[in-house]
């Protein structure tokens, strides 16, 4: 009879082993039905994780409504318009590179690799640049106000321009967590109130 019960005690710690949670046992329950069956705990871990959600997962808890998730268009808009984009409306963008005479994989292993088309200064993350739609080359921002705004000629082509010919470029990050924002310092001061 010890040899059954010690066969029962191995099957019966197999099964509730032989899962990684486990489940817990009702204290105020013996682990018999009403009808006298033993109950299931699996059937009782269901229908408790059915009333009782996990209170620390944010879409589980009561409050928590069901989010609508709106179809993607599937046209790709324009950072700056916000419009659908035409492949006709595209303009090639050309960098001046530093030397021409170096190939690609050379320009990779510099610091400075492009310049501004019309001054030669130096393109990097924190100068602010622009296309020339006509030619579309890339010139500093210092350059379109201080040179091309006056005759409003393409010095790379010689075409005439206006202002919508006249492109700003979205700057990368530098590396500072303010780069590119206009930063404003606030000051809170405790207030007596009345």
């Amino acid at each position: 009879e010890s040899q059954s019960e010690e066969i029962q005690k191995v099957e019966k710690f197999k099964s509730s082993e032989s899962s990684i949670v486990s489940k817990p046992i009702n204290p105020f329950t013996s682990g018999q039905s009403k009808d006298g069956e033993a109950e299931e705990p699996s059937a009782a871990a269901a229908s408790s994780s059915q009333t009782l959600p996990s209170f620390w997962i944010p879409s589980l808890t009561p409050e928590a409504k069901p989010t609508q998730l709106k179809k993607p268009s599937k046209a790709v808009l324009c950072p700056m318009s916000g419009r659908p984009i035409k492949m006709n409306e595209l303009i090639p963008v050309r960098f001046t590179p530093l030397d021409p005479g170096l190939d690609r994989v050379a320009l990779l292993n510099r610091q400075d690799r492009y310049v501004c088309a019309v001054t030669r200064d130096a393109l990097g993350n924190s100068v602010p640049c622009a296309v020339l739609r006509p030619s579309g080359a890339v010139v500093t921002q210092e350059c379109v106000e201080r040179l091309i705004r006056k005759d409003m000629v393409d010095p790379v082509s010689g075409d005439k321009l206006s202002d919508r010919d006249i492109i700003p470029l979205q700057r990368g990050g530098t590396g500072f967590a303010g780069s590119g924002v206009d930063l404003r310092a606030k000051e809170a001061r405790p207030v007596m109130q009345a």
